[in-house]
């Protein structure tokens, strides 16, 4: 499946017809660990070169995304994870400069500027980060990454383990929920034993875990707005959550015997989300806040948006770790 669809990430055209937008990056990474994993040098082949173009100077130089915003400067890890998987200085010096940038007139109390929590960015902001800590070694990205993670989880988790999209907008909208839940997945697989935020991200992490079990569907899927019954099944958040589990499993911060079967049911269902085209379908549209019941019920779903083919691509790595 993970093969199926990471082909056909990289024979696509970019979505979209202006710069490269932050689902597309998130599914380039997705794809690359794939490679990575499977020893996939062809398919690795592809993704590179799918890249040249957008290096400074390049034919599509116009697509890279140059805003000083979480959105935009997650583009940044396509180059640094390039940079980590053939070590060229090019593509290393191209990511890190983003990195930097995105901490370049930080906050009073060391955040970067492009903090704004909403929940979107406990992956966004963190991701970064956390690929230029993988290309460098440099702690210092990963403290940041740490650091406003743990801000995000004071700022947004509620008692019942969820998180709200943004603190004026109590709803729990899954792929919301989602890129937090991958996001700190992903921030737990770095964090060494002894750093100071780690017990504080795990205690977050686990939390959250125990209330998606308990509003996981007899049918291996979580909702639009997660608790909410009259809401759809939706296909990137239960992609994201199973990736959360499936990574949780297999370092052992979770139990296999509670949670092992709830991954796997998760990702089987979404696996019957993926249509004949290799597209992941019931894709929730891209979606800003709004303190509104009906505008996170009334979206649309999609099929074959990013949103929905990264998380995919994260799931089937997460099996081969």
């Amino acid at each position: 499946m993970g093969k199926r669809v990471a082909e056909h990430f990289v024979t696509s055209p970019h979505q979209g017809d202006g710069t490269i937008f932050y689902g597309e990056a998130a599914a380039w990474y997705g794809a690359f660990t794939f490679a990575q994993l499977t020893h996939d040098d062809a398919l690795r082949g592809k993704l590179i070169h799918r890249f040249e173009p957008l290096m400074p100077g390049g034919a599509e130089a116009a697509r890279i995304p140059m805003r000083h915003h979480v959105d935009d400067s997650i583009f940044g890890i396509i180059p640094l994870e390039i940079g980590i998987e053939t070590r060229d200085p090019k593509y290393l010096a191209s990511g890190q400069a983003w990195a930097d940038r995105q901490w370049e007139n930080p906050q009073t109390d060391g955040l970067s500027a492009e903090t704004r929590y909403w929940i979107d960015d406990m992956y966004m902001l963190t991701i970064l980060q956390l690929e230029a800590y993988r290309a460098t070694g440099d702690r210092k990205y990963l403290d940041r990454g740490a650091l406003e993670m743990v801000s995000y989880l004071d700022k947004l988790q509620q008692g019942n383990g969820l998180f709200y999209h943004a603190p004026d907008v109590p709803f729990f909208w899954g792929r919301g929920d989602g890129w937090v839940a991958a996001g700190m997945a992903e921030m737990l697989r770095d964090l060494p034993a002894d750093h100071p935020q780690r017990a504080r991200i795990l205690k977050g992490y686990k939390a959250m875990m125990v209330a998606l079990l308990k509003y996981q569907g007899k049918d291996g899927m979580w909702r639009q707005l997660i608790d909410r019954e009259e809401s759809w099944p939706e296909s990137s958040s239960s992609a994201m959550f199973s990736f959360a589990m499936i990574t949780g499993v297999k370092n052992g911060w979770l139990d296999a015997t509670t949670y092992g079967p709830a991954a796997r049911k998760g990702w089987i269902a979404v696996a019957g989300y993926i249509d004949q085209n290799d597209d992941v379908t019931g894709v929730c549209e891209g979606t800003g806040k709004k303190n509104d019941l009906e505008y996170y019920l009334e979206r649309k779903r999609r099929t074959g948006d990013l949103h929905g083919q990264a998380p995919v691509l994260w799931a089937a790595s997460a099996l081969l770790r």
